[in-house]
């Protein structure tokens, strides 16, 4: 089996992973995802579709996260490693599509408007 290629989005995070058969090596811009993401919530939603998968002990993954904070980045990370789940065994899907692992989330920050304080926020209006 050769290299699986995935990107994952979240927010303005961008995660591109490089899954490979291996013993379950998770390594995040060049550190091990455990030094990468300090807290364990961060650490569940990475493993995620591993966990649901059975299939922790089975690949290993170089990822290049870029953008965004912490969570985006977790997020994102989560889609492209169950996006390449899925393209190595098609068997996985139905599991995958039933948690919800291969919706991309669209939501981003909206844009700030010209004549107003933020994107929606308008500047403070005296009458007289």
């Amino acid at each position: 089996m050769e290299v699986i290629n995935t990107t994952g989005r979240r927010k303005t995070a961008v995660a591109r992973i490089y899954m490979q058969p291996g013993k379950g090596n998770i390594t995040v811009n060049k550190k091990d995802y455990k030094e990468y993401f300090s807290t364990a919530p961060l650490r569940y939603v990475v493993k995620q579709p591993l966990g649901l998968t059975n299939t922790e002990n089975k690949f290993d993954i170089k990822a290049n996260l870029t953008g965004g904070g912490a969570k985006g980045q977790a997020e994102a990370f989560r889609l492209a490693i169950a996006r390449a789940l899925n393209q190595s065994n098609s068997e996985l899907r139905q599991v995958l599509k039933e948690n919800g692992l291969l919706r991309r989330d669209p939501r981003m920050i909206e844009r700030k408007k010209p004549g107003q304080k933020k994107a929606r926020k308008k500047f403070q209006f005296s009458k007289r």
